[in-house]
């Protein structure tokens, strides 16, 4: 039995590979094609219009790397083919193992209108559905010469990945652009058999149900003639009907469908590609659409509407009417589909604000779930952000990539730092590119882990990146696997309804505590530091303009800059997508990322001291201003700068040097590392007997798969300890400190040490500053390796069981130890500003200006515990960039003795947020006061609605129960709490009293009088 399914399954693959598929499109004549290369950068479809063409035969190359081709194709169609369907059909040159990822256009009409995309897995375009024969057919087709980067593993170095040195060679080679007839009923033929030879698959070999439909198709064939596939098409269609026809059984699994595109805004191609990308891709959704009642269309990331808005307004309000209609579906609410674990607390309140605006203001709805299938695990604190940004279901699929453990749950209960939870769904099918195929479909019912409970789960279904996204294939999928036996059933839905009927279904979910950690993907947390350094540098120029800008605006009446703060939050907001930020783009994408976040922080800054000029008026009076509010000693003003208090000993001892101040002593040894810290106050030393401290390493780093992303476990097998010096010497007046520190380098004492080593070098300056509790660590590092990672290494003299790393408005704590696989499988995790380790009474902690990845491990020897923190600075791995980091990097890092959360909180914000000295008549009194241990204020600016209320947002830092007061310093009526995203509460709690929970985040309205 089993030699003879094989042979009927066998016959029929072959049959619909070999003689269906290619009966789709029967009679064929070649179009007449002209053409146009462009030397430069894509232009407006108006001038690709009217642009001169030359002569193109079909054969012909095209398209170097990132190059645009205009094509335009003329053609009549015969008189005999009255009465048909007719299409035309373009190969480009297209390889359909690498859809989304190659050549691709979009096709136009003579007046300029958008029709649909051009890809491997969608090369027709609609002509007429009736002709009449004899019509004359004009088109234009804006040709991207894409190269294929993602090639087959393994992904090899590549210089085509930034325009500036890619090949100047023709890419692709026209196969065909023809006209041709449609054949309706070996289309339906064709989905007939490859539904039912995918279905028959997942079945058990000797279900009754399996033999039938492999009789079906046996019948059907033997009723196909293969030279008049066209013709007998109808009748093998007939034999397969009742198999089609089987009703599902009423325990089948439930699968919600939604056409879907993952779009990254920007991966292996440009920021300027993906526009054309969304462009192509919208152009065929919303014609699909319109030919399939059912379907339903979800497009997240507000920042690709925008896009499509500004570069294609009709395809935009074709969006619109769509989205009007019900059938288009704004998802997400985010302005793009960010990283979550890197971003500060501020971007992702701006990410859901910026993003709920445009969809309200454009087509009015709020999304009602967050839309995440791709980025790279999800920080702890989600779920308190979700929940008070208005959200009320999440959805994602990544963690299913984890390479040690499998995601217990598929619809749960997702709780973060704060306790709050988010009713949470990750698809069965473990894909968010679904093609209905029925390995899919039968691993959404054989995986889905709440089966016992509940029916349900979502399928995003559609090309992405490109690809085009849902096909008419899949749709004709979805048709016959609505009610189908031994199938789930498929159900076009609107991912908001899915999530209803999925929490009335299951009102008691499982819970999730904690980060959702993925295991891989790793080394995001490293790779292109200046990306990184310059996006963070970006955010807190951004908050600080907000700060100094709403002051000078209620103390002096200055214009508040809401379109060029608006205009800049939405530039950092584009860099923190979840393959720009996270490092994992070409290198014209970093390259640009880099200029647009330093124009970020120029013009932010520009803003901050325009209004602090304003704030200072004329005057010779030294002014400090303070940007940060601590949870030790507050701060958002401006006072009258002083000497600081104390002083800075450096002496030579043991061929190094000690610096001492006040609260700590730190000696440095010959070899420029740290070779004892002790807090002053208690005597107790930071650094284990013969484990020093500041110790650079490097590793050979070459993960199994995915460069620029992973970190494998294997890279500590291989380490080398760069303790070599070139020179060491100290220096009594802050030399080489830097006055962007965050630490006053006045009357700093400092050792400046060069280290040479493999094919780079670095000059580091330890710097101690008069009443300072932090050694400043300041690298600049020429770094011109490949495949490696440098890590700086703190041994520690703390009995540390948990590390607690910043995260947004908190931290999150994990354990030291690995007793499970789970805690193994973190071997790389991620920091904002600082991590903490403490045991009872003693604390250290290293603070940072741009580094997010660290591990941790414990070590005992006889009765001494030692727990080591290595930051991870740089790597060096080389696709999709070959250069990867290659250049000069500064990093900053302060070793914080005698630290506990409080001071390790405000360390790291004193660091990021340095102060800045103006000259003026008056100091500056804050607009608003914070009082309460623990609480902090995130952010001070006016509302988006533009009424001139102020916005305050505050958090507990320390994880504990805090109660205090917000003491406001300007005529103001009732304060009362709002969202993050500012809007109304049905019953808000007001006025001045605060009371937190842990890590609870609070967004305060102060309407002026």
């Amino acid at each position: 039995m089993h030699e003879e399914s094989s042979l009927t399954v066998g016959r029929a693959k072959r049959v619909l590979a070999e003689r269906v598929r290619p009966a789709i499109h029967s009679a064929r004549i070649p179009l007449e094609i002209a053409a146009h290369a462009l030397p430069g950068e894509p232009i407006a479809p108006a001038e690709g219009l009217a642009l001169d063409y030359s002569p193109f035969r079909a054969g012909e190359r095209w398209g170097p790397a990132w190059s645009t081709t205009w094509f335009r194709v003329r053609g009549e169609i015969p008189a005999d083919w009255a009465g048909r369907t007719v299409e035309a059909v373009v190969d480009l040159g297209f390889d359909v193992n690498m859809t989304g990822f190659q050549c691709e256009a979009l096709v136009y009409r003579p007046d300029g209108t958008p029709v649909k995309s051009l890809n491997p897995r969608n090369q027709w375009v609609p002509i007429s559905t009736r002709a009449e024969g004899g019509e004359r057919i004009e088109l234009y087709l804006e040709g991207a010469a894409n190269p294929v980067l993602l090639d087959y593993h393994p992904f090899l170095p590549t210089q085509e990945g930034d325009v500036r040195t890619s090949s100047p060679e023709p890419l692709y080679r026209v196969r065909h652009m023809d006209l041709a007839v449609f054949e309706a009923e070996v289309f339906e033929l064709s989905l007939d058999l490859d539904v039912l030879i995918e279905l028959q698959e997942e079945l058990p070999e000797t279900a009754p149900r399996r033999m039938r439909i492999l009789q079906a198709l046996d019948d059907a064939l033997d009723a196909l003639d293969l030279q008049r596939i066209a013709e007998t098409a109808p009748a093998a269609r007939a034999l397969l009907a009742p198999a089609l026809a089987s009703p599902a059984e009423a325990s089948a699994h439930r699968i919600a469908a939604v056409g879907h595109a993952h779009i990254d805004s920007a991966w292996l191609w440009p920021v300027r590609e993906t526009i054309r990308k969304v462009a192509r891709t919208t152009s065929s959704m919303t014609t699909l659409l319109d030919e399939q009642p059912e379907f339903l269309y979800g497009m997240s990331s507000a920042q690709q509407y925008a896009w499509v808005k500004e570069h294609r307004p009709e395809v935009f309000e074709r969006i619109r009417t769509a989205v009007a209609a019900g059938r288009f579906l704004p998802l997400g609410g985010m302005w793009v589909e960010s990283d979550t674990v890197m971003p500060t607390g501020e971007s992702l309140v701006r990410q859901f604000s910026h993003g709920q605006r445009f969809f309200e203001r454009e087509f009015g709805i709020r999304s009602k779930g967050v839309w995440l299938p791709d980025s790279f695990g999800y920080s702890p604190a989600l779920p308190q952000l979700m929940r008070r940004a208005g959200f009320e279901w999440f959805f994602t699929q990544k963690i299913s990539w984890n390479q040690r453990n499998v995601f217990p749950h598929h619809t749960f209960s997702w709780e973060g730092i704060d306790g709050s939870r988010i009713f949470t769904h990750f698809p069965p099918m473990d894909t968010y590119n679904s093609q209905l195929s029925g390995a899919e479909v039968a691993r959404a019912s054989r995986q889905f882990r709440e089966g016992r409970v509940a029916t349900m789960s979502i399928a995003p279904v559609g090309w992405g990146d490109g690809g085009g996204g849902t096909t008419r294939e899949m749709t004709g999928r979805a048709s016959r696997l609505a009610d189908l036996e031994g199938s789930a059933r498929v159900e076009w839905k609107h991912p908001d309804a899915f999530f209803d009927d999925a929490r009335a279904e299951l009102p008691d979910p499982a819970v999730w505590v904690g980060e959702l950690y993925l295991e891989l993907h790793r080394g995001t947390l490293t790779s292109q530091h200046a990306t990184k350094a310059t996006h963070r540098r970006a955010e807190q120029a951004l908050i600080e303009a907000e700060l100094w800008a709403t002051t000078a605006t209620v103390r002096k009446g200055a214009v508040y800059p809401h379109d060029a703060l608006d205009r800049l939050w939405a530039q950092v907001l584009l860099h923190e997508f979840h393959d720009i930020l996270p490092g994992t783009s070409i290198a014209w994408v970093h390259r640009e990322a880099v200029e647009a976040l330093a124009r970020v922080v120029t013009e932010a800054g520009a803003l901050a001291t325009t209004a602090r000029e304003t704030l200072a008026g004329t005057g010779d009076r030294e002014l400090v201003f303070r940007p940060v509010h601590t949870p030790v000693d507050g701060a958002l003003g401006a006072v009258e700068a002083t000497a600081p208090s104390g002083g800075v000993a450096l002496t030579e001892e043991a061929g190094g040097f000690r610096l001492e101040n006040e609260l700590v002593s730190v000696l440095v040894s010959a070899e420029g590392l740290i070779i004892s810290a002790v807090d002053r106050a208690t005597g107790r030393e930071a650094i284990p007997a013969g484990r020093p401290a500041n110790l650079f390493q490097l590793h050979q780093d070459f993960p199994n798969m995915w460069d620029a992303w992973d970190i494998d476990r294997y890279y500590r097998n291989r380490v080398e300890d760069l303790t070599d010096v070139s020179s060491i010497s100290g220096s009594g007046s802050g030399s080489g400190s830097g006055s962007g520190s965050g630490f006053a380098s006045d009357g700093a004492a400092a050792v400046t040490i060069e280290r040479v080593f493999s094919s780079s070098s670095l000059r580091q300056v330890i710097s101690l500053a008069p009443g300072a509790r932090t050694v400043l660590l300041r690298t600049t590092v020429d770094w011109n390796e490949t495949e490696k990672l440098l890590k700086l290494a703190f041994p520690l003299d703390v009995f540390a069981r948990h590390t607690a790393a910043e995260t947004q408005f908190g931290f999150q704590e994990r354990v030291t130890h690995v007793n499970t696989s789970w805690e193994a499988a973190k071997f790389e995790t991620s920091m904002h500003r600082f991590v903490l380790v403490a045991e009872e009474g003693f604390g250290v902690a290293l603070v940072n200006d741009s580094v997010y990845g660290y591990d941790t491990s414990r070590d005992v020897d006889g009765d001494d515990v030692t727990t080591t923190v290595r930051l991870s600075l740089l790597r060096a791995p080389r696709f999709p960039d070959p250069e990867t980091d290659h250049g000069v990097h500064e990093i900053a890092v302060g070793l914080v003795v005698g630290a506990d959360a409080a001071i390790a909180t405000a360390e790291g914000q004193r660091l990021n947020a340095p102060e800045t000295v103006v000259h003026g008549a008056e100091e500056v009194d804050p607009l608003v006061r914070v009082h309460g241990d623990g609480i902090v204020v995130s952010a001070v600016k006016l509302a988006d609605d533009r009424s001139g209320d102020v916005i305050v947002r505050v958090y507990e830092a320390l994880g504990r129960r805090a109660t205090g007061t917000l003491e406001v310093a300007f005529p103001h009526k009732d304060i009362r709490e709002v969202t993050l995203i500012e809007d109304e509460l049905d019953a808000p709690r007001t006025g001045g009293d605060l009371r937190l929970g842990p890590f609870e985040v609070r967004t305060l309205r102060i309407p002026r009088r």
